[in-house]
């Protein structure tokens, strides 16, 4: 539950901190967020990957009873979990809490622990960014190590920043150079990573995660070969990474990549472009429900809507086939769209719950070509119930 009521909006608690903080030390913005009242609860999300303990370090200084959320993704070096349980005792945090998917996600998406091989975002979303999303529901904002030198997605990134008006982002290692980390642990005599005197600069799971050659960028061995940089956890101006931000130009100059429209005989242009409007927009022909909206509020509502787009924020959240039977049970006929992160195994189920088509990203398009798809578009051989009774 957010505390918008008694904190104030997300983005403009963001823009005052910026405001107040914007030439202090990585230590004073740390120290602020962990005692403001503006920031609210706060947790650090750490991966103790390679220079994960300069935030470790710097929290077992200021408040060692400071939550620490660890993604234990069950795909990691085992060197990185011997690093982490020394590097939390070492340091005396007392309440490291390490977050796992749930065992039902696990055993229902990916019982082989292959998925990562078939879609990287799926497996990035099922282990990484739905378990983290649960386990910071409790918080008004989290602490990362990210740094503007990281990549293009990370160039302007601030001390404080607004996650969807969800909750804030603290980076107070933002403006941070590489040498500023390796002088912070040589100074501290902080415990380094094993993997980084191996050739891994940047630590993520061991299937997706690999050597880095000399004059190579630092996560070049992150989803190497991939048209991808991030693992979902992170967002960029409010919408989550799924890829690198290669275009520098100002954002009104851009165009936004045209998203790809897959239907039962193959993929085609998003034909309503910016049509979809809010709920409460009255007269709307096409509107946009996120995955937590309530559909009984458009009870006497449907008259004249055409279509009805619904979010799927990741793969595994499901209540977008349960609002499509509601709005089926509630008698629109109109089209319904999955928009999202659907992969090519839900279409059969997403076409029995009432849903029409499904709206992706170029890049999902990319690693999840028609083929893939192409075996679920007669979705009704897929419905064993129709086989039963003897249907095609």
């Amino acid at each position: 539950m957010q505390h918008d009521t008694i904190l104030g909006p997300v983005a403009a608690r963001a823009e005052a901190l910026n405001d107040g903080y914007r030439n202090h030390a990585a230590i004073a913005v740390l120290r602020r967020a962990l005692s403001d009242p503006a920031v609210g609860r706060i947790a650090l999300v750490s991966s103790f990957g390679a220079e994960s303990v300069v935030l470790l370090h710097m929290i077992s200084v200021l408040d060692r009873s400071t939550p620490v959320l660890f993604i234990d993704t069950q795909m990691l070096f085992a060197e990185t979990l011997a690093y982490q349980a020394e590097v939390a005792a070492q340091l005396g945090l007392s309440d490291v809490r390490t977050i796992r998917a749930r065992p039902e996600a696990l055993a229902a998406h990916d019982p082989d622990r292959l998925l990562h091989k078939a879609d990287t975002d799926a497996c990035c979303a099922l282990r990484k960014t739905e378990p983290l999303e649960r386990a910071l529901e409790p918080f008004d904002a989290w602490i990362t190590g990210r740094k503007r030198f990281q990549g293009q997605t990370r160039s302007h990134l601030d001390f404080f920043e607004n996650e969807g008006d969800k909750r804030l982002k603290v980076n107070p290692l933002a403006h941070w150079r590489p040498d500023d980390v390796q002088d912070y642990m040589i100074n501290n005599r902080l415990p380094r990573h094993p993997l980084v005197a191996k050739g891994y600069p940047s630590i993520g799971c061991a299937p997706c995660t690999s050597r880095v050659k000399d004059g190579e960028d630092p996560r070049a061995g992150r989803w190497r070969g991939q048209d991808k940089e991030e693992c979902g956890i992170h967002f960029v101006d409010g919408k989550l990474v799924r890829g690198p931000v290669a275009d520098d130009r100002p954002q009104e100059h851009k165009e936004p990549p045209m998203n790809v429209i897959v239907t039962d005989t193959g993929f085609a242009a998003d034909d309503r472009g910016e049509e979809f409007q809010p709920p409460e927009e009255t007269g709307a022909a096409a509107l946009d429900l996120g995955s937590d909206a309530d559909v009984s509020a458009l009870i006497g509502r449907l008259e004249g809507v055409e279509a009805i787009r619904i979010a799927f924020p990741a793969f595994s959240d499901g209540r977008g086939f349960t609002m499509a039977r509601r709005l089926r049970m509630m008698g629109f006929t109109g089209r319904l769209r999955a928009a999202g992160h659907v992969i090519a195994d839900q279409y059969a189920m997403a076409r029995r719950a009432g849903f029409d088509e499904v709206e992706i990203t170029p890049e999902l398009a990319r690693r999840q070509p028609w083929e893939q798809w192409q075996a679920r578009a007669d979705w009704r051989a897929h419905d064993y119930q129709s086989r039963l009774r003897g249907a095609g």
